[in-house]
């Protein structure tokens, strides 16, 4: 059976492991939801693949393994990608995991929420968010970004080095997010700019642009919802900021 990815591009961990896998030429086979509008994770089918209930999910034969990270991990070693990837030096390494294990709740959490009370929660709901919640939003995002381009970044051309690692893929899919409800989180950060130049350049403008035309048109996607999915993204707003 050939190993299969269930992703919904939509999402910023399953770009990572679609773009992992499309890089490294690993054969795959793409399973591709929609979980955000559609529910399919609810259902009866889904949950007897994963548990978790959400995606990117990898299935290889009779092994199945949940979270983005993890998955990352497996890809690279069991098809054992270009070092650059996730280096066996030491140090390297552990630069790396450190990004990986800091962002969940940082560039990841801040991206997320700043997209959510832009495009979804308006445009859904018809209403704007109060000021004061927007702005501390993109206090918390700016934060992150700080804290990227201080501590991780600094002056070298990617987070652990001058190679792109799997710490350099986590973080422009999720500055992406953002970027897709229409901030740019680029302009007026020089540093961060040049080093979005060198990862897209990296992973290959085909590639990148193919992983993120999704996200990039959402707008317009949202605004064409109806019926169940648009309930059900109603529904699920109400849930998380409301």
């Amino acid at each position: 059976m050939a190993l299969e990815l269930f992703l919904d591009l939509f999402s910023q961990p399953c770009r990572s492991v679609y773009i992992f896998a499309k890089k490294n030429n690993i054969p795959f086979d793409f399973k591709q939801l929609c979980v955000l509008v559609s529910g399919y994770q609810l259902g009866e089918e889904f949950g007897k693949i994963s548990l978790i209930r959400k995606v990117p999910v990898l299935r290889d034969g009779d092994f199945i393994l949940t979270e983005s990270i993890a998955i990352l991990h497996y890809l690279a070693e069991k098809y054992q990608t270009p070092d650059c990837w996730y280096p066996a030096d030491l140090r390297q390494r552990a630069r790396i995991n450190e990004y990986l294990s800091w962002q969940h709740m940082a560039t990841r959490w801040h991206g997320s929420r700043v997209f959510w009370l832009w495009v979804l929660v308006p445009k859904i709901l018809g209403k704007d968010v109060p000021q004061n919640k927007l702005d501390s939003a993109l206090e918390d995002l700016n934060g992150s970004l700080k804290i990227l381009q201080e501590k991780f970044l600094q002056d070298r051309p990617f987070i652990a080095g001058d190679h792109m690692t799997l710490a350099d893929l986590v973080a422009i899919v999720e500055l992406m997010q953002p970027v897709g409800a229409g901030l740019d989180l680029f302009e007026g950060r020089p540093k961060l700019s040049a080093w979005r130049d060198r990862v897209q350049a990296a992973i290959g403008k085909e590639l990148f642009d193919e992983a993120h035309q999704g996200i990039l048109g959402c707008q317009d996607t949202v605004k064409q919802l109806e019926g169940d999915k648009l309930e059900f993204l109603k529904a699920k707003v109400f849930k998380l900021f409301l």
